[in-house]
């Protein structure tokens, strides 16, 4: 997963779409922070895990100054006193820009303007100045817990070769990530899974003929139904999961400190979700299936011939292929909600996308939006069967951890 051009470039394009047909106020002060953040953070032009890395602090920032506020729940990680009448707009607004500043400082412009609009809105006095003081607390406090997370901790990935033998000189993304300190695994090897399939099984066959045949830019056999699919979850930055969220956080009747305890348990736990995938890519450094398909004819199977002009349908991202992260960030988020709407029929879940034009796609049910996610990494030819079904069972145990810790009654 990372981000690319086409993903910024069509950034506003989908700002635009959505002030066209979406609600032109959403639940609460928190949801709308919500959006602007993902924008900001997009604009920034970060990777995707380093742009969901800086999400969950924002968004753990925001509810420990909603909550302090409030006094829904008790408090996690900050103790703050926040006086009777105090301004939950003004804590929010000041949480996400003390974080956001700290950790993107080259949207500074952005991130004031977003701020100033947000303060001209509230009436001056007590209320305002007192939560004012209350997000900036409670940032200063998320900003210092996280500070030694590991995330700039030096790359040092060493590209495998022989001396005086060229290879492709890019540098996958974030080698580091596995060293970073998660929120809620106790390591980021803690649900590790065993090995993909051996080349010389049937599996592997049986997911090299499959990928070969619906992930080719070419493919015949791709419906366009699939292509769309495709084409949509080629994005991967946080806004298009958030929208997923924000279906269910704008649900008339929920409450502030509600939300704000959702949107940080889906960030902290989406932020392990990549930790943990990471670990496990480039724990296997197996090969993607533009490598293995140019070369059929080496992995001692039979069963899979060679291709050796074939290439995927969108460009394949720069990190070992096994489990799919995707699916694994799909399949988190997808298990916090489940547990937030709990059993019975909830709402529609929507969302936009930016590599497909602003288009929205909705879902009754938040197993048949993991398994579209799944699907649509094999029509992009970017991962296997099997990596996909892991990198959910993976997503699904991250987030129970998350549901357990801050969802469930204890």
């Amino acid at each position: 997963m990372y981000s690319t051009k086409k993903q910024r470039c069509m950034t506003l394009l989908v700002v635009a779409v959505s002030l066209l047909t979406g609600p032109l106020a959403l639940a609460d002060v928190v949801t709308d922070w919500n959006i602007t953040a993902g924008e900001i953070v997009t604009e920034a032009r970060l990777g995707t895990p380093p742009a969901n890395r800086v999400l969950a602090i924002v968004q753990t920032a925001v509810y420990e100054a909603v909550n302090a506020v409030t006094r829904r729940y008790p408090p996690e990680r900050v103790q703050l006193d926040a006086a009777a009448g105090t301004s939950v707009d003004a804590a929010v607004a000041a949480a996400n820009r003390a974080t956001l500043s700290q950790l993107v400082p080259s949207q500074q412009a952005a991130i004031d303007s977003a701020y100033q609009a947000a303060l001209s809105a509230m009436p001056a006095g007590e209320a305002k100045t007192a939560g004012l003081a209350v997000g900036e607390k409670a940032a200063a406090a998320i900003l210092a817990w996280r500070a030694d997370d590991g995330a700039t901790t030096a790359e040092t990935y060493r590209p495998h070769t022989t001396a005086g033998i060229y290879v492709p000189t890019v540098i996958p993304v974030a080698p580091q990530w596995p060293q970073r300190k998660p929120w809620l695994l106790t390591s980021p090897a803690q649900f590790r899974p065993g090995p993909p399939p051996a080349l010389t099984s049937a599996v592997w066959a049986r997911d090299y003929n499959e990928i070969k045949a619906l992930g080719s830019k070419s493919s015949t056999q791709r419906t366009a139904e699939q292509t769309d699919i495709a084409r949509f979850w080629e994005a991967t930055l946080p806004p298009i999961y958030h929208g997923v969220v924000r279906s269910v956080a704008t649900v008339p009747g929920r409450e502030i400190t509600q939300n704000a305890r959702l949107f940080m348990a889906v960030t902290q736990a989406t932020d392990d979700a990549l930790i943990a995938v990471l670990d496990a890519k480039y724990h296997y450094n197996f090969w993607r299936p533009v490598t293995a398909i140019r070369n059929g004819d080496i992995d001692g199977n039979d069963a899979t011939e060679r291709d050796p002009a074939w290439t995927p349908f969108i460009d394949t991202p720069m990190h070992p292929e096994y489990p799919c992260a995707h699916c694994i960030v799909s399949a988190t988020i997808g298990t916090v909600l489940q547990a937030e709407i709990g059993a019975g029929p909830g709402p529609t879940l929507t969302t936009t996308s930016v590599t497909a034009k602003g288009a929205a796609r909705s879902w009754t049910k938040t197993d048949d939006f993991m398994q579209e996610v799944a699907n649509a990494r094999i029509y992009d030819g970017v991962h296997y069967r099997n990596s996909t079904e892991v990198g959910t069972a993976m997503g699904k145990q991250i987030g129970e951890l998350s549901a357990v810790k801050y969802l469930r009654p204890r």
